[in-house]
């Protein structure tokens, strides 16, 4: 059976918002689940930013995430071996990787360019599940992740923000959000 992979990113942030290109991520999420949205694995870590390694009030408020927390994590240069190592362990399994929306996508490719990072994600095809959602639900625009877990008529589990969490719950809408 073929599995997607769920990603979630939390970053630095600010109350009026950051360009990407100056934006960190302190928080990886992924749910490896299968297509009618059951989680078979997960990973998690925090991770500290390079540029700004202070997180701003805004941010700790927004994603619950200590600044203690950041201080003891390694940087994504650090980490990303050891999610890569945590891909390979699930085998040929994975079909591709999605995200609620585009902007996880677009930080991890910012993030591999700039830090010279490879990942196998590279090679798989990326579904960006907020716009198939709408696609297959016939809607006007596109919807955050809470209220197409409401059209589905699921409720959000967890906390919002906490990539693991958002990454769990934009898995369970898999098998209304991929393309069929």
């Amino acid at each position: 059976m073929r599995h997607w992979l769920v990603i979630d990113l939390e970053a630095t942030t600010d109350e009026g918002g950051w360009p990407l290109q100056e934006m960190e991520i302190i928080e990886i999420g992924a749910s490896l689940a299968t297509r009618d949205g059951r989680e078979v694995a997960h990973f998690q870590r925090y991770v500290r930013p390079v540029r700004r390694p202070c997180l701003t009030s805004f941010c700790k408020a927004l994603t619950h995430i200590e600044q203690a927390r950041i201080d003891r994590a390694g940087t994504l240069a650090q980490l990303w071996p050891t999610f890569e190592a945590w891909l390979r362990d699930q085998g040929s399994r994975l079909a591709g990787w999605a995200s609620w929306g585009d902007y996880d996508r677009c930080q991890l490719e910012q993030e591999w360019h700039a830090q010279g990072l490879h990942s196998r994600l590279q090679q798989l095809p990326h579904v960006n599940l907020k716009q198939s959602f709408a696609s297959r639900r016939q809607l006007l625009r596109p919807v955050g992740l809470n209220m197409a877990l409401g059209l589905a008529g699921l409720h959000f589990q967890g906390r919002q923000h906490q990539a693991l969490e958002d990454a769990r719950n934009a898995a369970r809408l898999l098998p209304l959000a991929l393309p069929q």
